[in-house]
């Protein structure tokens, strides 16, 4: 037992994950994402084959989290993923994070299910309406972009997230393009409304710490 904590929890599943030839390629990507986002393993768990969940401590970060395991799972042709995102209190920590409890744990869960229902693909439930209501209007209309990303824009919002300090030179190197190419892969993903969204979201949820 914990005394109540605010955390913010991830549950999400991968959308088609049974077209790919070789789930093996999706799960390390998945893996990967996971270790980047969190080095304690304590914290997320791949479970039911598709699904997992990742407890991001620092509630602030949780859309930017959400935002990279997107961009990761899409830089696969073919998938996307769902993502429930929870924000509350955590009443008990288990050995491993589906073994925890608290709001952020159930809002999380619950929401995974109203995500498959209404066939979108990223939304938020805390213990505030309001903000649920209007994080998850601009979160509907960031879909309309993220949900199209290529693999290659998925790819150029991984590496941007991975490195925020790079030079627009230095993530082409990356990956062997020009700066050009950077930026208009970055235009077309747009990277700067998502960026706007995020410090949005920080404001909105700092108003609940």
């Amino acid at each position: 037992m914990i005394s109540n904590t605010i955390t913010s929890v991830i549950t999400g599943d991968i959308i088609k994950s049974r077209t790919q030839v070789t789930p093996e390629t999706w799960i390390k990507v998945l893996k990967d994402a996971l270790s980047f986002l969190s080095t304690d393993k304590t914290y997320w768990e791949i479970y039911r084959g598709d699904s997992f969940q990742i407890e991001i401590k620092d509630v602030h970060s949780c859309f930017i989290a959400a935002l990279y395991i997107k961009a990761c799972i899409k830089s696969i042709h073919g998938l996307d993923v769902r993502l429930a995102i929870g924000i509350g209190n955590k009443t008990y920590e288990g050995e491993s994070v589906t073994e925890s409890n608290g709001e952020a744990f159930i809002y999380s869960g619950e929401t995974l299910e109203t995500l498959k229902k209404e066939k979108q693909n990223l939304r938020i439930k805390t213990n505030s309406f309001e903000i649920d209501e209007a994080l998850n209007l601009y979160f509907k209309l960031a879909l309309i972009s993220m949900d199209s990303w290529t693999v290659n824009l998925a790819e150029i919002v991984k590496l941007s997230i991975e490195k925020p300090d790079a030079l627009q030179s230095e993530l082409g190197q990356l990956i062997g393009i020009n700066q050009n190419a950077v930026s208009t892969r970055q235009k077309r993903a747009h990277l700067d409304e998502i960026m706007e969204l995020d410090l949005m979201y920080r404001q909105k949820i700092n108003t609940l710490i």
